[in-house]
């Protein structure tokens, strides 16, 4: 008799790079040089003085848990570098840290929204999103965008798709897959749509300093009732320790303490006085040193897959993902993908893990590799359309 699991469970689909990315696996195995290009993963080794700290607090004892909130220091040092950075002034104690950006996407959905209820997402964007309004049996309202309109929601898509069942819209800024970003009329704009509506705006900021020739604006500057995620993964590197924050209004952060408690106790103690360092002057020095060269990388990737003919209407001005159309060369996404892994060993991702508007013509190249490595793979990529056939694997 076949285990009867959860309706939830079935519901939520897999990532479909997974079976691109086990296969790329079996081919290293056997030898072959793959470049991968699929994984959203910074190619770059958490920062120097962020280990040292992490040593030291396991050195010092510190493997206790925290309050479920985090260490008071971090939710300090993290309000600091809001003020640095964006000059708004968050209260600490508006401010949870959470295992991994993860982590503050589980509370915002666990509190915001009721079975039934469901948020507005654009179509493209992070596949995680929606199954985890799934997991809490609310749903995801995926709303259709494309270059016009940056990939990004808008003050009138959101009048257009707003209904009795919809709570809120969740955007990100830089987004993934696309690396497009919201400006400080745009998050105004989506705000007052928002809370006209009574609904609540949550941010995903995760790819925050990651930006190439312009600042991104955190929604809190406009917008103070406005729920923010973010993360210690991207821009600070540290995406093994499963680190990240939510920021909320104040009346929402004794129920959302009481959800840390009861869902996870506490972030890793370990983390979050490693993640102490990150805001030291000379970490960031590092950090910023880093994103100068994902600067260069992009510049280096975005004209020659354009010169090869992927379509990329819109250039990226943060994370580190081009989202391109492949409806140039006919076929499906996800036998593009495979055709690149299997005959170039060159791994990039399919957009059907990313929504479902024109997702079968798109893919997603990470450029989390050096830029050798990318002058390689556009070498090899250029190879491979030659002997590319619209659904020949």
């Amino acid at each position: 008799m076949a285990p009867l699991y959860s309706a939830r469970s079935r519901a939520i689909e897999p990532f479909h790079v997974m079976a691109l990315l086990a296969r790329a696996n079996e081919l290293q195995a056997d030898g072959h040089d793959v470049i991968h290009l699929e994984i959203g993963e910074p190619d770059f080794s958490t920062a120097a003085p962020i280990v040292a700290a992490g040593q030291a607090a396991l050195a010092n004892g510190q493997t206790r848990y925290t309050a479920a909130r985090g260490l008071p220091q971090l939710r300090e040092a993290i309000s600091g570098f809001y003020a640095q950075r964006h000059g708004v002034s968050i209260d600490p104690q508006r401010i949870l840290i959470t295992p991994g950006g993860s982590g503050a996407l589980l509370l915002a959905t666990s509190l915001l929204v009721d079975p039934g209820k469901h948020w507005l997402l654009a179509d493209p964007g992070y596949p995680c999103n929606r199954h985890f309004l799934r997991l809490v049996e609310g749903a995801a309202q995926l709303v259709p965008v494309g270059p016009e309109v940056r990939y990004q929601l808008t003050p009138e898509l959101v009048a257009r798709h707003w209904d009795q069942d919809s709570v809120g819209a969740l955007v990100a800024s830089p987004a993934n897959p696309t690396g497009t970003l919201l400006s400080r009329e745009q998050l105004a704009g989506l705000s007052q749509a928002l809370h006209q509506r009574g609904g609540h705006l949550v941010v995903d900021e995760i790819y925050h300093g990651l930006t190439y020739g312009v600042d991104a604006t955190s929604v809190l500057e406009v917008d103070n009732d406005a729920f923010v995620l973010n993360s210690f993964s991207k821009y600070f590197g540290m995406t093994g320790w499963r680190l990240g924050w939510l920021v909320a209004p104040e009346a929402a952060v004794p129920e959302l303490e009481k959800l840390a408690q009861n869902l996870y106790i506490s972030a890793s103690t370990i983390a979050q006085h490693a993640a102490l360092a990150c805001f030291e002057p000379a970490t960031l020095e590092i950090l910023e040193q880093r994103r100068h060269e994902f600067q260069r990388r992009r510049d280096f990737l975005l004209p020659a897959l354009r010169e090869l003919g992927f379509g990329i209407a819109v250039e990226p001005e943060g994370a580190f993902y081009l989202y391109a159309d492949i409806s140039a060369f006919g076929g499906d996404a996800f036998a593009f993908c495979r055709h690149f892994l299997e005959t170039e060993h060159v791994a990039f991702t399919p957009g059907l893990d990313f929504g479902r508007y024109q997702a079968s013509q798109h893919v997603r190249f990470a450029y989390t590799q050096s830029l050798p490595r990318l002058q390689q793979a556009v070498e090899r990529i250029a190879r491979g359309l030659n002997s590319w056939r619209p659904h020949a694997v």
